[in-house]
């Protein structure tokens, strides 16, 4: 995965009233904008049975992956999809690499807009800013049983997906991405720049799996003084690299290796830089001592020899280049098949010669999980929104909640079965009871992101933990993620909260991007100069000053303020 953009849309949540959250249903009692109110169809039916009697037409937006189909209609999704229904979408389609760019012209046209967008693919700020315009119209009335059956069953089953829908009004304005793999200190959210460390060097070199940052350090060592005997042994052209990362990268960063020291805060939060003590206090990891810390030791395998020198500069495509070429030592990735070139049978096999890395011990052993880990695989903003031209926002919230149908939903995910391609995501079979069960099938020699990329639809959907083995298999590149951090990583997460995923306020939302546009170039670039340059007294104090400069306590305090109006569950990292 490439370095993570810089995301303006913050994920927090408020508590409701239960007036609320009666009923999947939930009317509010705030007015819709007046500029939607005209839109909708008061004689509209209540429900919708499928397929209709005669044929109806919607209007809808939506994108597609570069190099695939271009004509939503011709995929084989929204074709079974328009003979089960009697629906006919009207597509307009714009390629994926130019939604960033045109998303923003399309929704600033209400004459031309159609009626729904899908998938949305919105910021927080991007549905408060379009919702006060009245470009998007509230949806909560159309989430009943009758109308939506099966994202009320979704809302049944997980209705914490429900409270972070809503904004503090008690509006739902999006309907939601949902991609649950693993819960809670298991869901494969938990650690993103997993650490990986070369088995095959350590078993070459007789060396154990280190456990401490001595260890490691000395493990580092080993690995640049034997470099001469590694390049002859595994043929390797180049010089070895015992400590391989993209410094402030994302995935590829290599912050985690820090979580020992101090309290084992870590900074899991690469953009925000926030964690939540035990206490419920929200505070900024680069305030803490073990933060400090932790980047001198970063500093020391850099006065060492040990790191990479092109870790503060490189691009995504020379890190892969050079993970391919086998230099690396240890490396940093979502997925260390992405990075040194292993098949998944490499892995499941347990040939691939890496492994993942297990927590260090400094002062103490602790993960961190990311933040609103706990609520795994949500994006509020990438399903669906209905414009305020929808003509019939009841049949339109009907047809858009068979994605949601849980045989439905991980077709649109990942691709569905049945083409006559030649490859397929998915063969359809059933499971230990006889029930209809897609089945991931063996792409042999296809790469499952463009066997994906060429029959998913992405947009509203659901895919939760429990329909594994019920409904769907769970994709192989993502179970032994799964239980690496089960086995591995989950036992080491002693850390009590994780900041919740819920949609704030648009003034708040707006005032702690300002903010960070600041703070997070402020500690990224402290950081990184502290890797390469170590951190002297003066340097602290001096980022110290700086975070107040830019207002530190005040973006904390709109934190807290969230932190403060959540439940426990929504807080605990269970």
């Amino acid at each position: 995965m490439s370095k993570l953009r810089k995301s303006l849309a913050l994920i927090m949540a408020l508590v409701m009233t239960v007036a609320l959250l009666a009923g999947c249903g939930g009317k509010t009692t705030e007015p819709a904008p007046a500029a939607t109110e005209t839109k909708t169809e008061e004689t509209a039916p209540e429900s919708y049975t499928f397929p209709l009697a005669e044929k109806a037409e919607i209007s809808g937006l939506t994108r597609f992956p570069a190099n695939t189909e271009s004509e939503p209609n011709n995929r084989t999704i929204y074709k079974r999809l328009e003979e089960k229904t009697n629906v006919h979408v009207n597509w307009k389609a714009i390629q994926a690499d130019q939604w960033g760019d045109k998303i923003a012209l399309e929704m600033a046209n209400i004459k031309t807009l159609p009626e729904f967008v899908s998938p949305a693919g919105l910021g927080d700020a991007d549905i408060l800013k379009y919702a006060k315009q009245g470009v998007i119209i509230p949806l909560e009335d159309y989430i009943t049983p009758e109308l939506m059956p099966n994202l009320c069953k979704v809302f049944e089953q997980a209705p914490e997906y429900k409270d972070m829908c809503m904004d503090e009004n008690g509006h739902i304005w999006t309907l939601p991405w949902i991609e649950q793999l693993g819960v809670g200190k298991t869901a494969i959210q938990t650690i993103g720049n997993m650490p990986f460390i070369n088995t095959a060097w350590l078993d070459f070199l007789g060396l154990e799996m280190p456990t401490t940052v001595d260890e490691f350090e000395q493990v580092l060592i080993a690995f640049r003084d034997n470099a001469d005997a590694l390049k002859a042994e595994f043929n390797i052209d180049g010089d070895i690299i015992p400590l391989a990362c993209i410094v402030n990268g994302g995935n590829e960063d290599c912050r985690v290796l820090c979580n020992g020291f101090g309290e084992g805060y870590g900074d899991p939060d690469d953009w925000r830089h926030i964690v939540i003590t035990d206490d419920k206090q929200v505070i900024c990891a680069a305030t803490t001592q073990g933060w400090r810390d932790g980047v001198e030791w970063l500093h020391k395998l850099y006065a060492e020899g040990l790191f990479d020198p092109d870790a503060f500069t490189q691009e995504w495509s020379t890190y892969v280049a050079k993970g391919k070429s086998g230099r690396y030592g240890v490396c940093f990735s979502w997925d260390v098949a992405n990075i040194v070139g292993l098949t998944m049978s490499d892995i499941q096999n347990g040939t691939a010669g890496w492994a993942p890395l297990p927590m260090l011990k400094a002062d103490t052993v602790n993960l961190t999980p990311n933040t609103g880990s706990l609520t795994s695989g949500f994006d509020r903003g990438r399903g669906a929104v209905l414009t305020a031209n929808a003509k019939n926002p009841a049949l339109i919230c009907a047809w858009l909640d068979q994605m949601y149908d849980p045989l439905q939903s991980p077709q649109n995910n990942w691709g569905t079965y049945g083409e006559d391609d030649g490859f397929d995501i998915f063969v359809m079979g059933t499971n230990d009871k006889g029930e209809p069960m897609l089945q991931h099938a063996d792409l042999g020699d296809h790469s499952p992101v463009e066997v994906r990329e060429a029959e998913m639809v992405d947009g509203p959907l659901a895919v939760l933990d429990s329909y594994y083995g019920v409904y769907v298999t769970c994709p192989d590149d993502a179970l032994y993620r799964l239980n690496w951090i089960k086995d591995i990583y989950t036992p080491d997460m002693h850390t009590k909260y994780v900041f919740p995923n819920v949609l704030m306020s648009s003034d708040d939302t707006k005032e702690i991007s300002n903010l960070l546009a600041d703070i997070d170039k402020c500690i990224e670039t402290a950081r990184a100069n502290a890797i390469m340059n170590g951190f002297s007294d003066g340097d602290w104090d001096k980022l110290q000053s700086d975070l107040k400069a830019y207002k530190v306590d005040q973006l904390l305090s709109i934190f807290q303020k969230y932190v403060d109006a959540s439940s426990d569950a929504a807080l605990i990292a269970k």
